[in-house]
Order: structure tokens, then C-alpha cells, then sequence
């Protein structure tokens, strides 16, 4: 298989704190987000690559054989990925490598809750031993920083030398960099060295600088017989290696989602384990009261997009059903929400917690809509009442009042109801991409998913208001819901198309916005919908005709002239491109919900709905190796872009096909085979 189409293959490995493993099938890293150790110093944030690769070497017989593929200027060196023989992501990353008389296997594990990565290559077959030679190259540095030689030295030390089999070492902070571990059961020869301009030509390919300087300490040397495995790791903590290498690294890595798909077909499977690498649960430390022993429960977030975006509320709410409520990870859930509850600001909620650990960033006006959705959600699926009145029943009531009475982000109500978002500079919708002559697809004004949100919302406080209690309320709020629908259905209905108007101005005078895109799903699909009956059919019919695509729903029609085909080029084309055409799988969930409610959950109807998720889910379970990107080119192959694993993709495609696929049917698909490589035989090397 030529290099390139290995290196349109990317895996995704992560350990539950919001750090991970990422890189190609052949480790080539073509992105500064790549690498072996990915560290949530602050989970699930400040990120840092630490353990960028590793460069290993066979030798045998006098001959080196280079198992590591790099990137240079004007060269790739060595050729690694020629000794490569297979590879498998399932249950967790493996490499076959082969040469005359000799194959080794490699694998990858993340221990849970911790940062730390363990790889272990086995000797498999062969007729005599082999020498095995790993060189750790570290960056040392933020996700979104690269590494350059510096003046100030970098330094190893052994930390004290532990009973029984292995070696630990630590490589000290600095002024710039953080403490680092790494162990192995090889023999460690201090060689520090700086490896020059490696190239991450995804980066350069997107506009950004892609060199980088790696610092090597020195190489660590194995002696493999027939049927032995050894070991190397690297983490944020000191290391125990006889203890760590003797433990079951399967095991320490290994999800409990297994629980929740025990007996569930081979599909929801699938989505289930790739759901679950965007939970991050981190272990809360006891009360530091020193008379107390209150230990609080664990924080749990979501990563929303791997490898590189900050937390995204928005996406983790519009991922909440599937990657907590179908998977009956309830408890998560709940804590999920209860966090969230508890930084509400004048009805916001945060729309993105940054990477750097600084304040949340509120710049959603959509955000505490959907967190509405998600709190019904949660009562709908496990009838906890006592939560959701004690917990959040406050936290809702207050982002129903200031959406009715005003509040930041330019957020009101007009006289019939309708809500308002108007802020200069900001998206403040999830159409929110932004250059630097501000924001792409400007939605000021009354976008039809935010009002579309904002009647679910109504009509969700409305119910819960008269279960808990509060009649006068609930009558209050009926009537509040009554009229934002009539309003809709007779403001943001575009009879001429036969389909919602994007963005009403409101008072301003300006004409409405009829580009056809998908934000209408929503005003059909949500719980509760705005939209009248009669109507769903026919912008069901209106988005199949001019938006869908095998692999996701365009953001615009392709006849729109402001219609951008491929996510590709610089920062600026990609920002362009991102919510004019560009397909999102997430919206292929609502579109499924849709197509139930117009055509029933009959085993035809069904069959068609998984027609439209199978460009993605043969997605997952192929090029995308466990995994479903943010979004694909609207025109052409449908190339896949954006970040290569997205919880909203994930989490709808789950909840939809729990919810309105597979229920009495079980849809089996093949499993996902190992990648077999045909692959060039390697030169002979020359001799050491």
C-alpha cells in the first residue's frame, strides 16, 4: 500500500482523563497533535505531547532493519513502513512487522486514569534471537506549540533502581518543559541528541508552520528470543516497571463500556467504544478539611473533538443521549449535568472550556437550550425526578426566564415570543466559524434551530413545572409555547420553498435569509416540535433532495453561490468551506429522527433510515479506524476533514440508531478486519 494512503489512516487511542495516542498506521506523525503520549496536565486540558515517537531498529545478523517512518525535508527516512506487514485498532492498536526470518509484533496500550503509555513488541517468530533498539524522541510541549533546540540543556537521570526486572528514568523539569518518566526492561545508554526539522505535513498542508526539533535521550537496546515480549513506557509519574510490565496492560486499558454492550449487535457496539473515548471521568482527591473524610464524586466532562479543539458544551450536549443515556452510562451523565448546572451565569451556560485552563469562554446562545434538551433527555431515559427537580429544576427555570426577559449575547424575546441573538463579532450559533474579517455565516437574528430549541425548551419546562408542582407556572409557560409556535410556523415558514428560512431579521427590516440549509431539521426532530405536521414531510424531502450526502447533511446547497464543495486549503478556505457545504454526520441524527416521524419505525422504514448512517458507518469501521471525523467534503469523494474523531458525529449516530434503527431488529455488520498491507519487500540494508 503506497505511503500516502497509510497516511490517510489515522488511529486514536485515549485514557479516559482527556489525553491520548494518536498517529498514522505506519507512526509517521504528519500532525503536531500526533504522538505516542498525549498528557491531560490538567484534565481533561492543558494538553502537552510529551512522548512524540519512537524510533526503532531490528538488527539482526549484523543487519539493521528501520521499522520507524519519518518525515524530513525533501525525504522520508527511514522507510519503516515497508517492513509493515499488518495492522488492527481493535480491541487496541497493533503492528506486524516482518522481515527474512522474523516477524514482531508491536502493541499500544493507555492506562486508564493515568497518563501513561506502555507499548510491547513480542517476537512472534524466527528460528534465533534479534536485537531491538528504541530511541524516545520527546516535544515536550503544548498541543498547539512546536519544539525548537534550545540553549539550556536538557538532562536523564535513573530513578532509584526498583526490585526486580526494569529501569526507570526521569527527564527533570525545566523553565519550559514538565517532568517526564519513561521505563523499559532493555538496557538504557544516556546519549542525549536533537533530532532536526521533522516535517507534519498536515500542518503545512493547512497553513501552519510544520517543523519541529525532538530531544532524544538515548537508546534503550532489548535482546528478543522466539516468543518473548518487552517493554517500554512513558508517563507523567514515576514508573514501577516490574510492576507495571507484569500487570495486564490489556486489561488496564481496557473501557468499562463493555458493559453496556454486552448482547447489542455489532454496530452499536462499534459506536458504543468509540463513544467512550470522549468520557473523561477524573477521581475527585478527598476534602483537604483535615477533619472531614468527604470525598466528592468524580468530575466528568467530555472531550468533544480529538485531537486538537478545546471542550465544546455545545457538542457534548448534542452527544449527551448517545454517549450517556443509550450506553446507560446514567451515573456519568448525571454528573455530567450537575457540573454544568452549577455554572450558570444570567441563564448561560459555558460554550467552551479553553485549553489552557483558563475561565469558560460564554459565547453560545444555543448552549443552555440544548442543555435543556439533554436534562429531558436524562429524565426520559432513567426517571430520576429527584435529581432533575432537586439538581436542576432551578438551573432550568433560570435559563427559561432570562431567554424570555433578556440577557447576554443580545438574547430576547419579541412580543410573540421568538428569540433574538445578536453579538458583534461573535457566532453565536453553532454555524460559528470565523475569519479574520469576522464571523463566516453571520446569523444574527432569529436562526430557525435556535427558536426550534428554545420551543423544546418551553414546552420541556412546561411539563416538568406541572410534575413538580408549580401548575401556575406550567399554564404560564403552555401559553408561552402556543404562541412561539403560531409565530413560527407563520414568520420562518418560507411557503416559495417549501422550507424554513434560515435567519428572520426581527425588527430590523432586513429581508430573511432563505439559504436552504439543515438547521431546520431540528425545528421537526427535537421532542417537542415547533414545526407544524403537516409540513415535516416536506422538509424532510427538501434536505434529502438538496443537502444530503452518503456520509453527512451539506451546512448549504450546493445551487447556493456562496456554496464552498471542498474543506481544504489554508486557515481562511477551510474556515469558508466549513459551514457552507461541508456534510456533518452529527446532523444525520435529527434527519433519521425526521424520517421516523414521517415514515414510521416498520422494517422498511427502518431498513431506509440505516441507509442513510451507512456511508458513515462504513466510515467507522474503515478508514476511520474506530473513529468518525468532524465532517467530509459536501462535493466529489467526500473526503473526510476536520478533526478526526467528533463526539456529536459519534453520539447522534448512536442515539439514532438505538433509538429508531435497531430496536426489534438486530443489524449485524462484518467486523472490521485487520488492514493487510501489500507493501513493496524492503531493501536490503547495508551492513552496520
Amino acid at each position: 500500500m503506497p505511503l500516502d494512503a497509510l497516511l490517510g489512516r489515522e488511529w486514536l487511542v485515549t485514557n479516559s482523563l482527556g489525553g491520548y495516542a494518536c498517529s498514522t498506521v505506519p507512526c509517521l506523525n504528519s500532525r503536531k497533535y500526533h504522538g505516542l503520549l498525549v498528557a491531560a496536565m490538567a484534565p481533561p486540558v492543558r494538553r502537552m505531547v510529551l512522548l512524540s515517537r519512537l524510533e526503532e531498529t531490528v538488527h539482526r545478523d549484523g543487519w539493521p532493519f528501520p521499522l520507524a517512518t519519518n518525515e524530513y525535508p525533501g525525504t522520508v527516512s527511514p522507510e519503516g513502513y515497508r517492513m509493515l506487514r499488518a495492522f488492527s485498532h481493535e480491541p487496541f492498536p497493533r503492528w506486524a512487522y516482518q522481515g527474512e526470518g522474523w516477524t514482531l509484533e508491536k502493541s499500544l496500550h493507555m492506562v486508564r486514569g493515568r497518563n501513561t503509555v506502555q507499548l510491547t513488541y513480542t517476537l512472534l517468530g524466527g528460528d534465533k534471537p534479534i536485537d531491538l533498539e528504541l530511541r524516545p524522541l520527546l516535544a515536550l510541549r503544548g498541543i498547539h506549540e512546536l519544539t525548537y533546540q534550545w540553549q539550556a540543556p536538557l538532562s536523564v537521570e535513573q530513578v532509584a533502581r526498583p526490585k526486580g526486572r526494569g529501569q526507570c528514568h526521569r527527564v527533570p523539569a525545566t523553565g519550559r518543559t514538565p517532568e517526564v518518566f519513561f521505563a523499559h526492561d532493555g538496557a538504557f545508554e544516556s546519549q542525549p541528541a536533537w533530532y532536526f526539522n521533522t516535517i507534519y505535513r498536515r500542518e503545512q498542508e493547512r497553513g501552519y508552520p510544520g517543523l519541529e526539533d525532538l530531544w532524544m535521550p538515548g537508546p534503550v537496546r532489548y535482546t528478543l528470543t522466539p516468543g518473548a515480549s518487552v517493554h517500554f513506557a512513558c508517563s507523567t509519574d514515576p514508573i514501577d516497571p516490574a510492576a507495571l510490565f507484569a500487570h495486564d496492560a490489556e486489561a488496564a486499558s481496557r473501557s468499562p463500556v463493555t458493559y453496556s454492550i454486552a448482547g447489542r449487535d455489532d454496530t452499536f457496539a462499534a459506536l458504543a467504544r468509540a463513544a467512550d473515548q470522549f468520557v473523561v471521568t477524573v477521581p475527585q482527591a478527598a476534602d483537604s478539611h483535615p477533619s472531614s473524610d468527604h470525598r466528592s464524586g468524580p468530575t466528568v466532562s467530555v472531550i468533544s473533538l480529538y485531537p486538537w479543539a478545546a471542550p465544546s458544551t455545545r457538542l457534548a450536549l448534542i452527544a449527551f443521549p448517545g454517549l450517556f443515556l443509550v450506553t446507560g452510562r446514567h451515573a456519568e451523565g448525571r454528573a455530567f449535568l450537575a457540573s454544568l448546572a452549577a455554572l450558570c451565569d444570567g441563564g448561560l451556560l459555558p460554550s467552551e472550556f479553553p485549553e489552557d485552563g483558563s475561565s469558560p469562554l460564554y459565547q453560545g446562545a444555543d448552549v443552555s437550550l440544548w442543555f435543556v434538551y439533554a436534562a429531558h433527555q436524562y429524565l426520559r431515559h432513567t426517571g430520576d425526578e429527584d435529581f432533575v427537580r432537586d439538581e436542576l429544576f432551578h438551573t432550568l427555570a433560570m435559563i427559561v426566564h432570562y431567554y424570555r426577559t433578556g440577557t447576554r449575547l443580545g438574547i430576547t424575546a419579541d412580543a410573540d415570543g421568538l428569540v433574538s441573538t445578536r453579538e458583534p463579532g461573535v457566532g453565536t450559533t453553532w454555524m460559528d466559524a470565523g475569519d479574520g474579517d469576522g464571523v463566516v455565516t453571520p446569523r444574527a437574528g432569529m436562526p430557525v434551530e435556535l427558536n426550534a430549541l428554545w420551543y423544546n425548551a418551553v414546552c420541556v419546562m412546561a411539563e416538568l413545572s406541572e410534575r413538580f408542582g408549580e401548575s401556575a407556572w406550567a399554564e404560564e409557560l403552555s401559553g408561552v409555547a402556543r404562541s412561539i409556535k403560531e409565530a413560527f410556523n407563520r414568520r420562518i415558514w418560507n411557503d416559495t420553498n417549501a422550507s424554513c428560512y434560515d435567519v428572520i431579521s426581527g425588527d430590523d427590516g432586513q429581508a430573511p435569509d432563505a439559504s436552504v440549509r439543515p438547521n431546520q431539521i431540528l425545528a421537526a426532530s427535537l421532542p417537542f416540535a415547533v414545526l407544524d405536521l403537516p409540513r415535516h414531510e416536506q422538509v424532510l424531502e427538501k434536505v434529502r433532495v438538496e443537502l444530503l450526502t452518503p456520509v453527512g447533511v451539506r451546512t448549504l446547497a450546493p445551487s447556493d453561490p456562496n456554496y464552498q464543495p471542498r474543506y481544504a486549503g489554508d486557515v481562511t478556505s477551510r474556515d469558508r468551506a466549513h459551514h457552507n457545504g461541508s456534510a456533518f454526520p452529527w446532523l444525520l441524527g435529527p434527519l433519521v429522527t425526521l424520517h421516523s416521524r414521517v415514515h414510521g419505525r416498520g422494517e422498511q422504514a427502518r431498513g431506509r433510515a440505516l441507509e442513510l448512517i451507512r456511508g458513515c458507518l462504513d466510515h467507522l469501521r474503515g478508514d476511520g479506524l474506530g473513529q468518525l471525523c468532524e465532517l467530509f467534503d459536501g462535493s466529489g469523494d467526500h473526503a473526510p476533514g476536520g478533526a478526526l474523531a467528533a463526539a456529536a458525529a459519534v453520539g447522534e449516530l448512536l442515539r439514532c440508531y438505538a433509538e429508531e434503527i435497531s430496536p426489534g431488529e438486530t443489524v449485524n455488520s462484518a467486523p472490521a478486519p485487520d488492514l493487510e498491507l501489500t507493501i513493496q519487500p524492503p531493501r536490503v540494508p547495508h551492513p552496520a
